[in-house]
Parts: structure tokens; C-alpha cells; sequence
């Protein structure tokens, strides 16, 4: 029931054109190009086929806010991680959707997952996507798919990421508060869920494999990572990162990575790609930043 991909009037900037990549706004514009001059008599059959294209696209902007009406969204309403309420009519004859030809977003521009609440975005690794089906809340990307537990009991992902405010908590140091939510972290990953099963067995041991400080979004944070061992199935990794927030009271942002270990589970190395590529929200996806030399310790 949404647009599909294509270029469209930005809800924010009329007068621009932005990419809607067919389930959120990106960051990618572009000015509109002029429409062409209408051939020689063709005058009253273009007005028709204007007049119809308009009305097909007030009907399918109808179509698509009622949609998100009912969908209502995931309780939180302060994430872009679906589709506006009223996103802009598909383009008319005046500016063709995009094509072969067309502007859109390259490799070297990759999607991203938008954290409106904490002011951040994530870039969108391949094989991730945004959350569906998913009740856990503050999940801003899954990996795609599910697979059956090994504790014979559910559903279960290779790998979700999470982000969250930390406001029930006066502590402010990102090293003190990411220790003390990795073992909740891990508890709640691959020990028991929120109805009390052990999806994986129940988990057995913990390794630290990483922690120290490191730049966020050009702020100065910390992680934690640990390797967890189960019962049942190969394990996997947690991750609790901590840093200031780049907006309003710069209360801290927590977010914690949970990836499957074995040979099903996401690479390693995706944590660093994520943890890297967190930005202020409307920034350039660039790299470096402020504290950029900072790194985590082994």
C-alpha cells in the first residue's frame, strides 16, 4: 500500500525533490527538473492525462494514510522507522520516476535507519533490515528473517540492535553505564525471555573480548562486548555502547548489539561497521569525526 521507490516531493522542502527508497525518507535531494513544453495541439489530451495522473495520486495518497492510520505504528510514534503518514503523490507526467538514467542513490551512499528520538542514524548493513514483526521495543534493525530456537521453544534472529534514552539513572558516565548494562544485556539476549523461556538452553559463561572508550557521532562513549556461551546452539556476542546524545540535554544513548556466533550469525565485524557509521541526525555520511583516534581496547 506504499509508493514504491522513486523521487517525490519533500514534505519538508516542497520545492525539492526527495528519495523515498520505498519505505522511509532518505537523505538524498535534488532540485525538480522544469517540465517540458507541450507539443503543438496536443493541448486537451495532455490536460486529460494531467487531470488523471493528479487525481490517481490524491486516490493513492488517501490509499496510503489510511494505511499507516490503521498500522498505528509501534507504540513510540518518535522513530522514522516506517512509513510517513502522508507521504507525497507519486510524480506526475511533469517529473518522470526515476530511471536508467535517473539520480538515484549510489553504493557509496548507503541507506540508513533514522533514530529521530536520540538524534542518530545508522547505516544499513547488507542483509539487515528495519524492524518487522518485531515486539521487543527500541529495536531500530534486525537481521533478515527468524529461525527456530535452539531451545526448542519460539522464534529467534541472528542479530538485532537496539537503541534507547537512558534517563532512570543519574549516573551520566558512559564506561559506568555501559558496565553495568552488559550483563542485563546478555540476560535478556540469550537467557530468558519476557514470558520466562530459555530459547537458547539458558546461558552458561561470559568472556569480555572488548571494551574501552570510543568516538560515537563525534562524541566521546564507551562499549562493552562479550562473548556469552549457551546450553543449547553456538552462542554469540553482546554489546552495550554508551555515549552523550548530540541533541536537547545530551542524556545518554545506549545501544546494545546481540549477534548469533557460528556460521548462521552476522560477521563480528558488523558491530565496528555500526558503531562507526552512528551519525547526527541530517549529517553527510562521512567518516571520522570529533575523537575519531578514539578506540576500544581489546
Amino acid at each position: 500500500m506504499t509508493p514504491p521507490p522513486g523521487w517525490y516531493p519533500d514534505p519538508h522542502a516542497p520545492h525539492l525533490r526527495r528519495w523515498w527508497d520505498g519505505t522511509a525518507w532518505t537523505e538524498h535531494r535534488r532540485v525538480p527538473e522544469a517540465p517540458a513544453a507541450p507539443p503543438p495541439g496536443g493541448g486537451t489530451g495532455r490536460t486529460k492525462a494531467v487531470a488523471l495522473t493528479a487525481a490517481g495520486a490524491v486516490l493513492l495518497g488517501a490509499i496510503v494514510t489510511a494505511a499507516v492510520a490503521l498500522d498505528g505504528g509501534d507504540g513510540r510514534g518518535t522513530r522514522t522507522r516506517t512509513a510517513p503518514s502522508s507521504p507525497s503523490p507519486a510524480p506526475t507526467t511533469a517529473e518522470p520516476a526515476p530511471g536508467a538514467s535517473a539520480s538515484e542513490p549510489s553504493a557509496d551512499a548507503p541507506a540508513i535507519v533514522e533514530d529521530q528520538l536520540n538524534g542518530i542514524t545508522f547505516p544499513l548493513l547488507d542483509g539487515w533490515v528495519r524492524p518487522r514483526y518485531v515486539t521487543q521495543d527500541d529495536v531500530v534493525m534486525t537481521t533478515d528473517g527468524t529461525y527456530d530456537c535452539p531451545g526448542g521453544v519460539g522464534l529467534c534472529r541472528h542479530g538485532t540492535v537496539f537503541s534507547r534514552t537512558v534517563t532512570a539513572n543519574d549516573e551520566k558516565s558512559p564506561e559506568a553505564l555501559a558496565q553495568a548494562d552488559i550483563s542485563e544485556a546478555a540476560d535478556e539476549a540469550y537467557d530468558r525471555d519476557r514470558l520466562g523461556r530459555e530459547l537458547y538452553g539458558g546461558l552458561e559463561s561470559h568472556q569480555v573480548v572488548k571494551s574501552g572508550p570510543v568516538a560515537v557521532a563525534g562524541r566521546a562513549g564507551y562499549l562493552v562486548r562479550w562473548r556469552v556461551r549457551t546450553a543449547k546452539g553456538p552462542g554469540g556476542y553482546v554489546q552495550s555502547l554508551v555515549f552523550p546524545s548530540s541533541v536537547g540535554t545530551e542524556s545518554p544513548v545506549l545501544v546494545r548489539y546481540v549477534f548469533d556466533a557460528g556460521e548462521e550469525g552476522p560477521p563480528l565485524a558488523g558491530m565496528d561497521r555500526l558503531t562507526k557509521g552512528i551519525r547526527p541526525f541530517g549529517d553527510a555520511y562521512t567518516g571520522g569525526g570529533v575523537g575519531s583516534s578514539i578506540g576500544p581496547t581489546d
